[in-house]
């Protein structure tokens, strides 16, 4: 069985109380198999979610106890899990002080093979970014639905979010090219040889966001990066991400135990 917890913390990195959930085993469980050993699976939320997302619109406890997994689910506004202008530092909170802070508090101290990040659309971009600039983190990383390339500046041009992205990133203008940029990111990975983390995506046809998903496909293959791809017909929505985290958890951890 598992417990759901609710945190509500102020990150020294965040200067701003927000809600954190996180699935843990029930302490009899612990007993099979202490925290620290368990696999870690850090689940980002969209644009205008929270913390409470994935467990409100997914079966995401019911997979977590078919594995025995620990599931963090941290909350980040509209940041883009960005460290922002303003000094609210989400993309720091993300990959150093949230995992430090589970570590105090729960013991948790996963390795790298079993520490996973994973999230849908602004979640899907967060949880690349934290694979690409931080992968010595994490073992896999997940985008389903994400915003992975800048080409929305041409898609879209005339998308009221363009005003909010300014707030975010500063002039448009520059972000392409800049460590925002998922291009960027890929291109550092190839001249580095980086050790990458496994990489899965997912879209779904009927999106948005479908052509930005090809066309990070399309220059990770000319990079020579690997990246699991899924495209199947379906739209922005949880029934899309509920079947995604459920494919993404069998392809890294095996498919789960009869019954779930």
């Amino acid at each position: 069985a598992m417990a759901l917890v609710r945190i509500d913390h102020v990150p020294e990195t965040v200067k701003l109380n927000i809600p954190l959930y996180v699935i843990v085993p029930d302490p009899a469980s612990i007993d099979e198999l202490p925290l620290r050993e368990r696999k870690v699976l850090y689940l980002l939320h969209g644009l205008s979610d929270d913390a409470s997302a994935w467990q409100r619109y997914t079966s995401i406890e019911t997979l977590a106890n078919a594995y025995g997994l620990v599931v963090v689910m941290p909350s980040a506004g509209r940041s883009f899990y960005c460290d922002l202008p303003n000094g609210q530092l989400y993309f720091t909170y993300l990959t150093e002080e949230l995992p430090r802070y589970l570590e105090d508090l729960f013991n948790l101290a996963p390795r790298r093979e079993d520490t996973l990040i994973a999230g849908n659309s602004m979640g899907g971009y967060g949880a690349f970014k934290a694979a690409f600039l931080r992968p010595e983190l994490y073992g896999a990383a997940a985008s389903f639905s994400g915003m992975l390339s800048l080409d929305f500046l041409k898609y879209f041009p005339e998308d009221p979010r363009l005003e909010e992205f300014r707030y975010l990133f500063g002039k448009l203008e520059d972000l392409p090219g800049s460590e925002h940029d998922p291009a960027v990111w890929l291109k550092k990975a190839a001249t580095e040889k980086r050790d990458l983390p496994r990489l899965y995506m997912a879209c779904a046809r009927q999106e948005d966001l479908y052509p930005l998903n090809v066309i990070f496909k399309g220059n990770a293959g000319a990079l020579g990066i690997e990246v699991e791809y899924h495209e199947e017909d379906g739209a922005h929505d949880w029934f899309f991400w509920d079947a995604q985290i459920r494919r993404f958890l069998a392809a890294v951890l095996g498919e789960p135990p009869a019954g779930t």
